[in-house]
């Protein structure tokens, strides 16, 4: 199986599908990260900060054996201001060349304007006839994000959980490469709140820790 994970940014992986990715690698199955932004000297951001970004890339990418990474390279926080049809062509290059059965993606309620549009330019992406290889999209939650959404009935909606009991203390460890995106508790990014959302998790669905996500399509 090939598993594709789309990120909008550098973490997010992490947070909402950390502990699965690493799970399939051990399952043997192909895995790609798709980063959706980028930080770069010309939209202001300082070398260090590039620099430092581009490293924590590549040390995740090591830690979870992706066996790809592909980065459309928008602008973070600008994700928005570019046309869907731009967003659905990058997306789509990457869809055929790599060929996923199985899509992960932020989901559409997700306080960020950055996820909300890579949700949209993704759902273009998931036609059968188009792009016979996906069988399964699945929604996840990225803390910070999800549980601050606004949308009433359309809130994250749990109902597809794996259980990453075997992997936990990684994803942690995967996730402090972010050291600058990591707070104290209760900030949202803490180890403390990851552990805790996973044990929930878990207790939803009958293991240590897992990981829940919103099936969206699934076709055999």
């Amino acid at each position: 199986m090939k598993t594709l994970i789309i990120a909008p940014h550098p973490d997010d992986e992490i947070l909402g599908v950390g502990g699965t990715a690493l799970r399939r690698k051990a399952e043997g199955c192909r895995v790609a990260w798709l980063i959706v932004t980028s930080i770069s000297v010309d939209d202001g951001w300082p070398k260090e900060k590039v620099d430092k970004r581009a490293a924590e890339i590549e040390r995740v990418r090591e830690l979870i054996g992706f066996d790809e990474v592909y980065e459309l390279g928008f602008p973070a926080a600008n994700v928005d201001k570019f046309p869907l049809g731009d967003l659905v062509q990058s997306f789509s290059e990457v869809f055929k060349s790599f060929e996923p059965d199985e899509v992960f993606l932020p989901h559409f309620s997700d306080v960020h304007s950055d996820h909300r549009v890579t949700f949209d330019a993704v759902a273009g992406c998931t036609k059968w006839f188009r792009y016979p290889s996906v069988k399964r999209v699945l929604a996840y939650e990225t803390l910070s994000e999800t549980e601050f959404g606004l949308g009433g009935q359309t809130k994250f909606s749990p109902n597809f959980y794996i259980d990453i009991s075997a992997h936990l203390e990684k994803k942690l460890a995967a996730m402090s490469v972010y050291e600058s995106e990591l707070g104290v508790f209760p900030f949202p990014r803490s180890n403390e709140a990851i552990r805790a959302l996973a044990t929930l998790r878990g207790a939803a669905s009958g293991c240590l820790a897992a990981e829940a996500f919103e099936l969206l399509r699934e076709r055999q």
